[in-house]
């Protein structure tokens, strides 16, 4: 195993600098971040903590103070994993199960602010994550501030999340070396016989073996009609000879989450169903060749969709080529024929190339970073149409 790949701590701190002067630029008092186990992006940017079971938050002035809030069964693991020194305990961010905790004394939004000294009452809230914002959080930020003016806050993340450092790029690139070996022993070991999550087992057991700290994705190996999913959960299903099966394999690395995608078959393709796949091959490679710095992202979008027309697939055609990709799998930004956007140097996406009929569907994906005369990949080339014999 190569020596462990991550974050430096340093970086939490230049990210929490960059993020408060956007909330100075934008006038606001405070911003807010919250996350959940699914989706710990933002919190898990600033403070380096995924929580489990419960939710988490990170407080940020623009003078650069913060503080991550947690629920009352995190707090030791906080204090263990976290990045930032000033944590808070708030009901806020409990479990679903919602206990009542009778003897705790949670601290409160209030107790927060203040000690990152934001004072005052009619205060300007920023929440950046307003999707994995509950109900229960934002019931607690009006009831504490109730002439606060709240205000959504997301282009913030955006704007952080999409431009990546070289250390983000490494434990990408860590995550493509890892779920290539999976990938390479799903191919080797897949026989007739065996269940979608038998070999799922194969790819998590390769990915710890070598380094993961976690799936990147609920990875699935998925055959047959369930291939027309353009998301989906591996199940029980029996794979047979004949089968058309759907790799999508990750593995996480220090929070980061790429995946590669591809198109295995149990055996001799029918001419019908080559032809899908070799579509698809070369709609994921004309993006490829159309992705670079300063290319205007609902251009290659656009040529995208025009691609799938000339070709005779537009009714096959479901999503645009790319989407973001860096601590999710899938993030903002996405690539599409309304995306207003350029792409810069050291975005990084997944060229996803799905393509769906009425019985089966494939998808050929991989990792990228945008450099300024093209795309640099972060895993190996992808192409090879495997058909397996046995």
């Amino acid at each position: 195993m190569t020596a462990r790949v991550y974050i430096p701590d340093h970086e939490y701190k230049e990210r929490i600098q960059k993020a408060a002067k956007l909330a100075a630029d934008k006038g606001l008092d405070i911003l807010i971040v919250n996350s959940n186990e699914a989706d710990y992006a933002n919190a898990r940017y600033f403070s380096g903590f995924w929580p489990l079971f419960e939710r988490a938050g990170v407080a940020i002035t623009p003078a650069g103070d913060a503080a991550l809030m947690v629920g009352p069964e995190s707090s030791v693991y906080a204090r263990d994993f976290g990045k930032i020194d000033k944590q808070f305990t708030l009901m806020e961010y409990r479990e679903s199960a919602n206990p009542s905790y009778p003897e705790l004394k949670p601290n409160t939004y209030r107790e927060v602010f203040k000690a990152l000294g934001v004072t005052g009452s009619k205060l300007k809230i920023g929440v950046a994550s307003l999707l994995d914002t509950s109900v229960v959080m934002m019931e607690g930020l009006k009831s504490n501030f109730p002439e606060a003016e709240i205000v959504g806050a997301d282009e913030i993340m955006v704007a952080l999340r999409s431009i990546k450092s070289e250390n983000e790029i490494a434990c990408m690139r860590e995550g493509f070396r890892i779920t290539e070996l999976a990938t390479q022993e799903v191919i080797r070991t897949i026989r007739p016989g065996m269940t979608e999550c038998q070999m799922v087992g194969v790819a998590q057991r390769v990915i710890y073996e070598n380094g993961a700290e976690y799936e990147g994705l609920p990875m699935y190996i998925f055959s047959e009609k369930s291939t027309r999913h353009a998301i989906s959960r591996s199940s029980h299903r029996v794979i047979n000879k004949g089968d058309i099966v759907q790799l999508n394999l990750s593995a996480k690395v220090d929070g980061y989450s790429p995946s590669i995608g591809m198109p295995i078959s149990l055996g001799k393709l029918t001419p019908e169903r080559r032809a899908v796949i070799e579509f698809g091959l070369k709609a994921h490679e004309w993006t490829q060749a159309n992705l670079k710095a300063g290319v205007l992202a609902s251009d290659v979008a656009k040529g995208f969709l025009q691609f799938f027309k000339d070709n005779g697939y537009e009714k096959n055609y479901l999503y645009g080529p790319c989407h973001g990709t860096g601590m999710i799998e899938v993030e903002a930004p996405w690539m599409e024929t309304s995306s207003s956007y350029l792409l810069q140097p050291n975005m990084t996406f997944q060229i996803d190339t799905f393509v769906t009929t009425d019985t089966f569907g494939i998808r050929w994906e991989k990792g990228a970073v945008i450099r300024e005369d093209g795309c640099e990949l972060l895993c190996s080339p992808i192409g090879t149409i495997h058909e397996l014999e046995f």
